[in-house]
């Protein structure tokens, strides 16, 4: 392959992957093809792309920028899985691979990188099983609102129960019943 057209590879991958901060880094050799399309077919549908990449190329495209941490872990044929939506974080792209390499036994993973911390080959089904920014944000606002909830329980109970006192004097007092001294 002439310089030209390395040099337009790696232009194309800078171009491809501007902004990316995190992705997983697979092998995909020896799938079949019908394999491979439902493959993508799926992943294309739930926002994650799959890009087959030519190493030297990629290293250099990765050079200076959050995905460098990946170019340790390039080494024969690779894919990049990545999502290409704010709302797909790379834990559901590992959720997904995860599901996928149940089905594919081809599906060998090399590697992941999420906002600068390095995740092995064997660590990926442990990023799978991380929060998504979402759900972390859901468990720290039930934990910030949970101590108000009970501080709130807490000052409606006296009241509760004086009322609940009223209420069974009342009800006493309208059937005719006399209420003694306790």
């Amino acid at each position: 392959m002439s310089k030209p057209v390395k040099n337009l590879i790696t232009e194309d991958y800078k171009r491809r992957f501007e902004g990316l901060t995190a992705a997983i880094l697979v092998d995909v050799r020896g799938m079949e093809a019908n394999d491979n399309n439902a493959f993508r077919n799926d992943l294309a549908g739930k926002s994650i792309k799959v890009t087959v990449v030519k190493n030297s190329q990629a290293k250099r495209a990765f050079d200076g920028t959050d995905l460098e941490g990946l170019s340790e872990l390039l080494d024969g044929p690779s894919a990049l899985v990545y999502s290409v939506s704010e709302d797909t974080s790379v834990v559901n792209v590992a959720r997904e691979l995860v599901d996928w390499a149940k089905k594919l036994d081809t599906l060998e993973f090399r590697g992941a990188l999420l906002d600068g911390i390095k995740f092995g080959p064997d660590q990926i089904d442990v990023l799978s099983k991380y929060p998504t920014k979402d759900e972390a944000q859901a468990t720290i606002v039930t934990l910030l609102l949970s101590p108000a909830r009970n501080l709130v329980g807490a000052v409606k109970s006296p009241a509760s129960n004086i009322a609940g006192i009223l209420k069974t004097i009342q009800e006493k007092l309208e059937a005719g019943e006399t209420i003694g001294k306790a």
